[in-house]
């Protein structure tokens, strides 16, 4: 009887709905399931049938598929214990049979984004021939998202999750490798890491269209442009293209909405060179983008951390030249939003490199913020000096720090400080001598006898030297608000 029900439900389905449950992809065996948060369960099944989930760990949980084939059932999920690593079982059960994930183990799940330097992968990083042979973590589980676009949200989208071996690791992001293991080796629990992005991508493309269109700047300077386009018009299909992967909303309806109900720890997110020429519309965008996650994830807010782009000279050899470093000043802006935090690649970039190849000290520090922000690890430094206020004395310019009592101020060569300028008060900047003085700068210019204003690498390309005594550069700065200029195009 029971079939014969079955039969004639799913003959009445508008679409094809298997009688045994189908779960989003998002959730399959193999995966870490986030600590401390219920564990939603959701995906398809014919309308009107109970659901029931038995997962090893906690009480049975049960809840009816709706009018629309879809269900969602939640189950509490305990704290994740130190070093313990028991791999656990859940079934999901319906009218037509039942689906099994295995291995399945509790800790905590970080979400990767961002373009092509966060899609970098380890076997493409400097160090892989040292690292490679390690990454042999049978803890750290890995699921990297096929690329995909959509006019619409979707549900599902292509990827599997993976343990972390050489094999696997190396196809990973080396960015998200090395915050994960970071993770792991201090925290000693499951880590899970999900890499949805692409390359050449622009921030737009991660933002909902209704988020867009409710923010007047963000509606005209995004949204509108494209919906005007015969682009808009197009027939959406999944293949790459340079311009495609800058549309509006089109990212996040295929590569974030289909995770939305997955429980999570936090963001990491690492873009900005396609969206270089912008500065208030970006920082307003990033705002949209990080809310807009954070409230269609559903768990509160989730921290985000990102990076900041490194130098790069844009085929354009002028030492003079700060585009770049007005729109990384637009990226630190981000960093005023709650639990937000921003790592630094100053010293770490390569002038002529868009993708530079030493990418684990960027996830060395992302982690650092993670251990001391989101799991409270006070004793952590979690960033460079950051530039507090200056005073003249004289002709010389003192420059003050905050941030630099981990050991003090140091450069990573032993030579002095460079990258520093200073400008009287016809704002002309000149190049200035600097040099260390305990955890101070002393700046002097030849040029510059009264000095109003300083700048640190607040160049396009400029790649330094200057940090503290864990190893974090200094953060770009200037201390003036003078217009910026108009660039040579």
């Amino acid at each position: 009887m029971k079939k014969t029900i079955v039969a004639i439900l799913l003959s009445a389905l508008a679409g094809p709905v298997s009688a045994q449950p189908v779960l989003s992809n998002a959730l399959q065996s193999g995966m870490v399931v986030q600590q401390n948060q219920p564990f939603r369960i959701w995906g398809k099944a014919i309308p009107g049938q109970e659901i029931t989930v038995k997962a090893d760990w906690t009480a049975v949980a049960k809840s009816i598929t709706g009018s629309d084939s879809n269900f969602l059932v939640m189950v509490s999920v305990p704290a994740a214990k130190e070093n313990d690593f028991t791999p656990h079982r859940l079934v999901v059960e319906g009218a037509g049979g039942a689906v099994t994930l295995d291995n399945l183990l509790i800790g905590d799940l970080w979400f990767c984004s961002g373009q092509s330097n966060m899609q970098f992968s380890l076997k493409e990083d400097k160090n892989a021939a040292t690292e490679l042979p390690k990454a042999d973590y049978p803890y750290i589980r890995l699921l990297r998202a096929d690329l995909n676009f959509s006019a619409t949200p979707i549900e599902n989208f292509r990827g599997k999750w993976e343990t972390c071996t050489p094999a696997t690791a190396k196809e990973f992001s080396a960015v998200g490798y090395s915050f994960g293991r970071d993770l792991f080796n201090t925290l000693h629990i499951p880590v899970g890491l999900v890499w949805s992005g692409i390359g050449a991508s622009a921030a737009q493309a991660f933002v909902p269209q209704g988020v867009l269109a409710a923010d007047t700047l963000l509606d005209r300077v995004y949204l509108q442009p494209y919906l005007r386009s015969e682009k808009s018009k197009e027939k959406i299909d999944g293949g790459f293209s340079f311009e495609k992967v800058t549309r509006p909303f089109l990212l996040y309806n295929a590569m974030i909405h289909p995770f939305r109900n997955l429980s999570l720890k936090g963001f990491c997110w690492y873009q900005g060179e396609s969206n270089r020429t912008e500065r208030t519309s970006y920082t307003q965008l990033m705002y949209a983008m990080i809310q807009s996650w954070r409230l269609n994830f559903g768990q509160g807010v989730l921290p985000f951390y990102y990076v900041q782009v490194a130098p790069y000279y844009w085929d354009k050899e002028d030492p003079v030249l700060a585009d770049y470093a007005f729109f990384r000043e637009a990226q630190e802006r981000i960093s005023l939003l709650g639990n937000t935090g921003m790592a630094v690649t100053m010293d770490v970039g390569e002038a002529k490199d868009l993708h530079p190849k030493n990418k684990l000290p960027i996830g060395h520090r992302l982690a650092a913020m993670a251990l001391k922000r989101t799991y409270g690890k006070m004793a952590v430094v979690d960033e460079g000096p950051v530039f507090d206020f200056f005073e003249v004395r004289s002709k010389k310019m003192i420059v003050h720090y905050r941030g630099a009592t981990a050991d003090g101020l140091k450069t990573s060569d032993g030579k002095e400080p460079s990258f520093f300028e200073v400008a009287g008060a016809d704002q002309k900047f000149y190049p200035a001598k600097a040099m260390l003085v305990g955890n101070l700068i002393e700046l002097s210019s030849a040029k510059v006898s009264a000095p109003v204003a300083v700048r640190y690498a607040f160049t396009n390309y400029a790649v330094t030297n200057l940090e503290n005594g864990a190893g974090f550069p200094a953060v770009p700065f200037r201390s003036d608000n003078f217009t910026e200029p108009a660039w040579p195009k």
